[in-house]
């Protein structure tokens, strides 16, 4: 079955950076979407950003463009959000998703990480 692990959450300083990684296993993922997810406490999941797997091709919610990046090392099976310029509102639980094209350009997806927490302090 899918299988979706992210790593690189942390504790970091205003200003600072993460680098998250979605490892993800289970099946071949051509022709899926991998997003990015997050969730602070209190408040609604936010999708942030996803990546195609087959081109790579990109797409970012206005409250991250030009501060998070997303990418994926096809080889490895792996997803990445690099993430700089970190704010305390960036504080949150960070989850990756996949899906297929049409269901994840749709917002749907089925397969879900269990999370890692970001912590940015002021």
């Amino acid at each position: 079955q899918v299988r979706l692990v992210e790593s690189g959450g942390g504790l970091v300083q205003t200003g600072g950076s993460l680098r998250l990684s979605c490892a993800a296993s289970g099946r071949s993922f051509s022709g899926y979407v991998m997003g990015w997810f997050r969730q602070a406490p209190g408040k609604d999941r936010e999708f942030l950003a996803r990546i195609t797997w087959n081109g790579g091709s990109t797409g970012y919610t206005d409250s991250v463009k030009g501060r998070f990046t997303t990418s994926r090392d096809n080889a490895e099976n792996t997803v990445y959000l690099q993430m700089n310029s970190l704010k305390p509102e960036d504080t949150a639980t960070y989850y990756c998703a996949a899906d297929t094209m049409v269901r994840a350009f749709a917002g749907r997806y089925d397969y879900w990480g269990q999370g890692t927490q970001v912590t940015v302090s002021a």
